[in-house]
């Protein structure tokens, strides 16, 4: 009976990755190279890119959709539109992003079945496997919207917002030796969780992941309705950047009180900067990243602290800015942090 119930359980594997690849796996590598017209070593290098192992020379890996995905970058290339490094880079881009996802997902499914229906962590696999097929076409439709959505998002970015990026510049860091080369005017924030570790420690599984996921979905929620971009997320811990230092200021301190008010959360602790960044790979970088990151150290549970810069940038009617006893930061030397306040005006708010 067993052997039965084994033998039916991977042929639905089977079908699944049959609908899922779009057909068999007939292709070597160089097949598939020769199919492609590049050498093996680029076709290595764009799987590569996607996030997959090397195979053997001599595995049947690949199918004629692999092939039909990676000519249409390829033929970027051919056209002029692309180096082969930047088709690279997009392909990479491309695959982490799937992978992340793709765990997300997995892993959200198999806890729904888990809290709403009591099963083991096994049983709730074996279910969503079960489940998938009618859930692929649906995702695959909401992943290409949102995917043209957020790049429209990000052309009105490139464009419309240009303007009060620019003005909001001239009263950026464009004097500081540290980051007047970079590109990008950027209001950069962190906010973690107080005490996370010691916290983390005496939590069961199934109490961690709703804390972890409390916490990424509050950050998510008022880090969008404010207009700024969640950069990522690493445990206990969110980048986020804002076009501007009022965006910054009010998603920092939204963050901090909704946090603060929450049941089930511990206190948080924030920092915002305004300063020059470089964007590569869907993470930013530079000297205003690093002090942000050190300021949300500095600061204690409940608050938010700006240095001297951000604090000259904010608008006195909306924010109340009290300066702290100054700090050695390391790689900044002294830096006198402000600790931001609301002065009156209506914050952001999940219900808005």
């Amino acid at each position: 009976m067993e052997q039965i119930e084994q033998h039916e359980w991977h042929r639905r594997i089977r079908e699944l990755e049959h609908r899922l690849l779009g057909a068999e796996r007939s292709l070597t590598y160089r097949e598939m190279a020769r199919e492609l017209g590049v050498s093996t070593v680029s076709a290595r290098k764009l799987w590569r890119a996607l996030g997959f192992p090397n195979l053997e020379d001599d595995v049947k890996a690949f199918t004629y959709a692999d092939v039909e995905a990676l000519a249409a970058m390829i033929e970027l290339v051919r056209a002029g539109h692309l180096n082969e490094q930047t088709a690279i880079s997009l392909t990479r881009s491309v695959g982490q992003m799937t992978d992340r996802m793709v765990v997300w997902q997995i892993e959200a499914l198999v806890e729904d079945r888990i809290t709403q229906e009591r099963l083991s962590d096994a049983t709730a696999r074996s279910q969503v496997i079960e489940t998938l097929p009618s859930l692929i076409d649906p995702l695959q439709q909401l992943m290409g919207y949102a995917w043209r959505r957020q790049l429209s998002a990000a052309l009105q970015r490139l464009t419309v917002r240009v303007e009060s990026g620019l003005a909001a510049s001239e009263a950026g860091r464009d004097g500081s030796e540290d980051d007047a080369p970079l590109p990008l005017a950027r209001a950069v924030g962190f906010v973690d969780l107080v005490s996370y570790t010691s916290l983390s420690r005496t939590m069961n599984e199934r109490t961690l992941a709703e804390t972890v996921q409390r916490f990424e979905s509050i950050c998510a929620e008022i880090i969008s309705i404010g207009g700024g971009r969640l950069v990522k997320t690493v445990g206990d811990e969110v980048l986020f950047n804002a076009e501007t230092p009022e965006a910054g200021a009010d998603i920092a301190l939204a963050l901090a009180e909704t946090i603060a008010a929450d049941e089930i959360l511990p206190q948080a602790r924030a920092a915002v900067v305004w300063g020059r960044v470089l964007s590569r790979m869907g993470d930013i970088y530079g000297p205003t990243v690093n002090l942000a990151s050190r300021l949300t150290a500095l600061a204690d549970p409940g608050s938010v602290l700006v240095d001297t810069v951000t604090a000259e940038s904010l608008d006195g009617d909306d924010y109340l800015l009290v300066p702290q006893p100054p700090r050695i930061v390391r790689g900044f030397g002294e830096v006198q942090p402000h600790m931001l306040l609301r002065s009156g005006a209506d914050g952001i708010s999940l219900e808005s």
